[in-house]
């Protein structure tokens, strides 16, 4: 190599050093994702469609953003004091599901929020109306809370013949007294008794079956609630074992063998809040994204756990279902 075309060389790689340099500097955005209702493990569908989300919005994680995960479980006198450590860890932005939320909320006014709920955000005050947020914080309300007396109908429609209805509530979600205002008064209106039974913990599941067994209800019907929602594969072996007809609040009950479900896509929901969160990261304030709501909800259910309870599904049923398990 000549002299000259060696300085040459030199120089431009020189150039380039301070430009890498600065590259390599430059601090990857961090997402703060709390989510109370699941492990990591039992998390995970929901999780990937968080991350297409990102990927729809143009965010890969490990490559343009990084995501730490806090999973608290039902723990939710944990929420202030992660709220608090991800505010202090400055995280671009914080993703959680209704709890979470509620403490980011409270420990932050600047950090941008991302929620998921199935409960009304304004009522909650994470946000000022669905149109305009007007705050830090926007995100997906599936409205699945408000759907109890919808399920109860279904059931129904299932056993128009039944008279007493059981229904397990997890006295601990935000809208658990809302929750059985409406059983009560759809169990009213179809002239049902409805039996209550309350579980919080892993302990509390077996012996509300228990008691099940000892009552004996036409069915049941398990309302929405994050601590149902990761203990899916559970409960639905729980009303299998009790030979129980029951209906839940998402799809994945009934693809883990569950009897029914009704409700707005849970996965979905997942995956638009991972588009909100990439959209704020690339500069939208959360005061300008509208709270997004579902335009469709999906009735799901499973022939084959029919078959083994020894119930023939209406046809009328069948013609309504989004999807059909056989």
């Amino acid at each position: 190599m000549k002299r000259r075309e060696f300085i040459t060389l030199l120089g431009a790689a020189a150039a380039a050093w301070p430009l890498a340099a600065r590259a390599q500097q430059v601090p990857m955005p961090v997402i703060g994702f709390v989510y109370t209702g699941q492990t990591s493990s039992e998390a995970s569908p929901f999780v990937a469609a968080f991350r297409q989300g990102l990927r729809d919005a143009g965010f890969i994680e490990g490559q343009n953003v990084a995501v730490e995960y806090r999973w608290p479980g039902g723990q939710y006198d944990r929420l202030p004091g992660l709220a608090a450590e991800l505010v202090q860890r400055h995280v671009a932005v914080i993703v959680g599901n209704t709890p979470p939320a509620m403490a980011a909320k409270t420990a932050t006014s600047i950090i941008p929020i991302v929620f998921f709920t199935g409960s009304d955000p304004v009522k909650l005050g994470l946000v000022a109306s669905f149109n305009r947020p007007a705050g830090n914080a926007t995100g997906v309300s599936f409205w699945s809370a408000a759907l109890e007396a919808k399920r109860l109908g279904l059931l129904h429609e299932l056993l128009p013949q039944a008279t007493v209805i059981a229904a397990l509530v997890d006295p601990n979600f935000l809208t658990a007294a809302s929750q059985l205002n409406d059983l009560q008064d759809a169990a009213r209106a179809l002239g049902k008794e409805l039996h209550v039974l309350q579980a919080s913990t892993e302990s509390d599941l077996d012996s509300r079956f228990a008691t099940l067994a000892r009552q004996r209800p036409d069915a049941l019907i398990v309302a929405a609630a994050p601590f149902f929602t990761a203990r899916r594969k559970e409960l639905v072996a729980l009303a299998d074992r009790h030979r129980i007809a029951a209906i839940y609040s998402w799809r994945e009950f009934p693809e883990a063998g569950g009897l029914m479900s009704y409700g707005a896509s849970f996965t979905d929901a997942f995956r638009q809040a991972g588009v909100y969160t990439g959209r704020i990261l690339k500069g939208e304030k959360p005061a300008d994204l509208p709270v997004l709501q579902p335009t469709k909800y999906e009735l799901i259910i499973n022939t084959k756990t029919a078959k083994a309870l020894g119930l023939q599904i209406p046809d009328r049923l069948l013609a309504l279902a989004d999807e059909v398990i056989e």
